[in-house]
């Protein structure tokens, strides 16, 4: 973290579901700062707190008690709108399940984010073209994703998370709902997203040869990181034979 501005900085979160013996510690107690332009991998088994952690980073959740700084500012302290436009404007997501509007062209759902934030028909369409462009989907604006293989689809998520220009890319599980060949490219783009554009990429994974890629891994156990390590020799390119600028 020597010389990297902090972007995010947990201290002392935890979070509570429940009450009484029904309650649940999610997370305890947890520190973790993520530097400006880092690609971390966040890892651990089922049930440990890596997605509730990624869910208070992401503003889906509030921790019931320590502190969230995104820039400096005191997250939990924020109002529900508040929350909202931080997500709207630094963050983007992508999730195991494509989460496509099945009846709706990628261009379509791509600008669903900009339509929400209230920007005009014509800025919309230009920056979803330059976003599916960016995945390497142009000419691909009007199919519907039954249209698309599941690479495709992913990739459709990946430029309406990022049509917005983040400074932040959470991914959960992106390659869980696709085979090797497709993990691997979808990888080696948000690899291309993380080095060639400096977004900040946060992805839970329970894959090693996915955070491989990552320049660091945190494993949470229980509720804790267990460990905070960096990738002394990360994978920079997706393997040998993968055409990265085929469309899929």
């Amino acid at each position: 973290m020597s010389g990297v501005e902090p972007l995010i900085e947990l201290r002392g979160v935890s979070k509570r579901y429940g009450s009484g013996a029904t309650e649940l510690l999610a997370v305890k107690g947890i520190d973790l700062i993520i530097g400006a332009g880092e690609f971390v991998a966040i890892m651990g088994p089922s049930g440990s707190g890596k997605s509730t952690a990624m869910n208070i980073v992401g503003c889906l959740d509030q921790p019931s008690s320590g502190a969230y700084l995104f820039k400096g500012v005191h997250v939990e302290t924020l109002t529900r709108d508040q929350r909202a436009r931080l997500r709207r404007r630094f963050l983007g997501f992508v999730f195991q399940g494509f989460n496509l509007l099945a009846r709706t062209s990628a261009q379509e759902n791509v600008e669903l984010p900009l339509l929400y934030r209230g920007d005009s028909a014509g800025a919309r369409r230009s920056a979803a073209t330059r976003a599916l462009a960016a995945v390497g989907l142009a000419g691909w604006e009007h199919h519907t994703p039954a249209e698309l293989s599941g690479g495709q689809q992913q990739r459709v998520a990946i430029a309406r998370a990022i049509v917005t220009e983040p400074a932040v890319l959470l991914a959960d599980e992106p390659t869980g709902n696709l085979d090797t060949r497709r993990s691997h490219e979808i990888m080696g783009l948000l690899l291309g997203l993380n080095r060639d554009h400096g977004i900040t990429v946060l992805m839970v994974t329970h894959e090693p040869d996915m955070a491989a890629y990552a320049h660091r891994a945190i494993t949470f156990v229980d509720g804790r990181v267990a460990r905070d390590e960096l990738n002394a020799d990360p994978v920079t390119a997706a393997p040998a034979g993968l055409d990265m600028s085929e469309v899929l």
